[in-house]
């Protein structure tokens, strides 16, 4: 029995159908299950043709998406469900991820939540509002009441859930309904438990309107019979037992009745309130943003006034301000003051908008006229401006050159870009300027150097005798610069032309390895040049001494006979926020209690809230759980690692400096390789052990194959390659070479890898 079935139903519209089937059969896997409830002849031929390996089912032209989702139901033999429409798309590996998370939820879970991107005939890849929502759901399965704010808000369609087989069949009839939005609320409504995975794993492609029959009056008021059956339900449920469905009496586009004559445990009003306010919601915006002809906007209002008095909650307040008004005016029915409002909210926004845009131009004027004034000043050769991931402080790259330009060129002066809210983290006696003010604008106007491990803002003009230094802040495996062209989700809008502007003001680029250096000139093809010299940031690697170390460990609180294993996973560009991925609390149990985990989030979620919640409150106090996702630097926590579990994190090429144990945790490597790109393939080329699931990796760590043979001869391998120029005196060759002008063949060489002495080890060191 498959953990998953996968139904691709309908027709085969524009030819969308012959995309999914070979993406599908490209990307086969045991333990998913896929059928083809093709509608037409069409859709048939194409199905037999990509899909020799799926069952198709052959349904005549004119059957519905209800239907065509019953018949294939039918042939199921998966314990979940998943419904795609054939107009839709799946990423490469979203199965797999479904059938892997449906694996471990309870039997009382009965709908799986994930997140989508959407395109339409001239986009794709674009991300939905649904991730954080998702990401704060967490990975457990809950009662619908207790994560109501969170899965009523989720995009409603059936592509971005999965369902547990045995909860279809219990619930068919009240699902097969062609109105889909009410199919997917009425999924969550009849469920017993609900959980969530913050992936994307669905693609929902959105027709052109043009291309779709014209929208009737009664398409409309749908809307409001949807949610008025939907709340119906949950306000019966309290006092009535579960309802049934009846038919539609609208079969093609009205969602299926319901009467209280089935059975089920009762709904108690949280979900209620926030279905209720869901739907107030959505009423308004169809109505703000729906072009209707004047007799159809009317009824359409008075239709959802209404349904906003009959079933608004006891005791439920209006939000204040302008949503509070228009709430109020629907349900006084109020359509002449309601338009009159928009009207004037509408030439409130055009007049504010104008005053700060004036604003802002003046502003930016006065700002732009002092920078140009600044920039005929002669540029101070005895200053050097750095940044470090987005003004963020003093770090990496840029942090090792300033540190080693302090002792060999101590007359050049080093002055840090920061934000306001990070300057005072910053060390004591740090020299540095707020983005925007009249000494920023001066600074870089008149600095030799100009030093960063990302790019400087688009108006900094490169002057003739000015020094960019481009320092990078990891190795690429994922695709970088112009290479992220072909993966619109993780390139989101990005401006290729003002990004090729900004590298065309490098002056050098620091590399750390042949790949890397391969990999920029390709990703920022420009007339830089490459200082193969290793990265500074990783000088300390070789430099740290025992004494460090065990100064970092008795920092972190760390015994001296533990084993200390850094979780460090990267972003997801599919993902809005992170949740781990990995059940720390069962990990640590299996890990024992001499293994302390030092779990760091990416610093993209630097502004979510910890990754590690209350389930973990007595593993952080007994020491086996340190959340070290604000410590600085991430190098100290690696001197105090015997050993690290990342996914795709560049972090793995700067450990690998240690020549301690690397292991991977690649749950979606598929899914992450189609949408953000890489330049290789770690499964086949990896650091040391590769796990694909939990499970694989507790039984790595708590066996010897952590460190075995076989993960030192990967290891090995992965450190030739990828450590090629880290020997401890990066950052003295690029401040001879950039700051003191020295001679390529004045600088000291870059020592063989099996002649270098990486700082000792924990164990080494206790």
């Amino acid at each position: 029995m498959p953990e998953l079935t996968v139904i691709v139903h309908g027709p085969n519209t524009q030819d969308r159908l012959t995309g999914l089937l070979a993406s599908l059969a490209a990307h086969p896997h045991p333990d998913v299950e896929v059928i083809v409830a093709a509608v037409g002849a069409w859709a048939q031929e194409t199905a037999r043709a990509y899909a020799p390996e799926m069952l198709v089912l052959p349904l005549p032209d004119g059957t519905d998406d209800a239907a065509a989702r019953s018949a294939g139901a039918a042939r199921a033999s998966g314990r979940w469900l998943h419904f795609v429409h054939t107009k839709d798309g799946l990423p490469a590996g979203a199965p797999r991820m479904v059938a892997e998370r449906a694996a471990e939820l309870p039997d009382d879970a009965d709908v799986l939540l994930f997140d989508h991107v959407r395109s339409t005939w001239d986009t794709s890849g674009l991300p939905s509002e649904d991730g954080p929502l998702l990401a704060r759901a967490g990975r457990a399965a809950h009662l619908l009441d207790d994560i109501a704010r969170t899965a009523l808000r989720v995009t409603p369609l059936l592509g971005n859930r999965a369902l547990r087989t045995p909860f279809w069949q219990a619930h068919e009839h009240r699902l097969t309904t062609p109105d889909e939005p009410f199919a997917a609320y009425a999924a969550l409504l009849l469920a017993d438990r609900v959980a969530a995975l913050n992936q994307v794993a669905y693609e929902h492609h959105e027709l052109r309107p043009e291309s779709l029959p014209p929208v009737t009056p009664e398409d409309h008021y749908t809307l409001v019979d949807r949610y008025e059956t939907l709340l119906t339900l949950t306000e019966n449920s309290t006092t009535t037992p579960r309802p049934t469905a009846t038919p539609s009496p609208h079969p093609t586009t009205g969602p299926a009745r319901l009467s209280g004559s089935g059975s089920g445990p009762a709904r108690p009003s949280a979900t209620h309130s926030v279905l209720y306010d869901v739907m107030v919601h959505d009423c308004l915006r169809t109505f703000a943003r729906t072009t209707m002809p004047d007799p159809v906007a009317r009824e359409f209002f008075r239709r959802a006034a209404e349904a906003a008095v009959r079933h608004r909650p006891p005791g439920h307040r209006r939000p204040a301000g302008p949503e509070g008004i228009r709430r109020a005016l629907l349900e006084e029915n109020a359509y002449t003051r309601y338009r009159a409002f928009q009207a004037a909210n509408r030439a409130r926004r055009a007049a504010k908008s104008a005053v700060r845009t004036r604003r802002h131009q003046v502003t930016a004027a006065l700002g732009d006229h002092h920078y140009r004034k600044s920039l005929s000043r002669p540029v101070d050769p005895n200053v050097a401006v750095f940044a470090a991931y987005w003004n963020r402080g003093v770090a990496c790259n840029p942090a090792a050159i300033a540190a080693k330009l302090t002792e060999l060129a101590p007359q050049i002066h080093p002055v840090w870009v920061v934000t306001r809210e990070n300057a005072p983290l910053l060390p004591p006696h740090t020299d540095h300027v707020l983005p925007g003010t009249r000494r920023y604008r001066e600074v870089l106007a008149t600095a030799k150097y100009l030093v960063n491990n990302v790019n400087f803002p688009n108006p900094i003009v490169k002057r003739p005798d000015a020094v960019h230094l481009q320092t990078h802040h990891g190795t690429p495996l994922k695709r970088m610069g112009v290479d992220q062209m072909e993966f619109p989700a993780a390139a989101k809008g990005l401006d290729f032309q003002a990004l090729l502007s900004r590298i065309d003001k490098w002056d050098y680029s620091v590399s750390a390895n042949s790949h890397s250096t391969r990999m920029w000139e390709r990703a920022y093809p420009s007339r830089f040049v490459s200082l193969d010299y290793g990265y500074p940031r990783n000088d300390v690697y070789y430099t740290a001494t025992a004494a460090d170390i065990r100064a970092v460990r008795d920092r972190l609180g760390i015994p001296p006979t533990h084993r200390a294993i850094l979780y460090a996973p990267t972003h997801r560009d599919y993902e809005a926020g992170w949740t781990p991925r990995l059940d720390l609390v069962t990990l640590a149990d299996r890990l024992g209690k001499d293994t302390v985990l030092l779990v760091r989030g990416h610093y993209f979620y630097d502004g979510t809230p910890s990754p590690l919640n209350s389930p973990l409150t007595a593993l952080r106090r007994t020491g086996r759980i340190i959340d070290v996702s604000a410590y600085d630097p991430v190098e100290d926590l690696a001197l105090a690692a015997d050993a690290l579990v990342t996914d795709y994190s560049s972090i793995m090429f700067d450990y690998a400096n240690l020549d301690r144990p690397i292991v991977i945790h690649a749950d979606d490597w598929e899914t992450y390789r189609s949408t953000r790109g890489v330049y290789f393939d770690l499964m086949s080329e990896p650091p040391g052990q590769v796990a694909r699931t939990q499970q694989e990796l507790t039984e790595i760590l708590t066996t010897e194959a952590w460190h075995d043979e076989a993960a030192t001869k990967a290891r090995a391998a992965f450190r030739r390659r990828f450590c090629e120029y880290d020997d401890g005196r990066a950052a003295e060759r690029v401040v001879r070479r950039v700051f003191l002008g020295e001679n390529e063949d004045a600088l000291p060489p870059v020592t063989p890898l099996e002649e270098r002495t990486p700082a000792p080890s924990p164990r080494e060191t206790a």
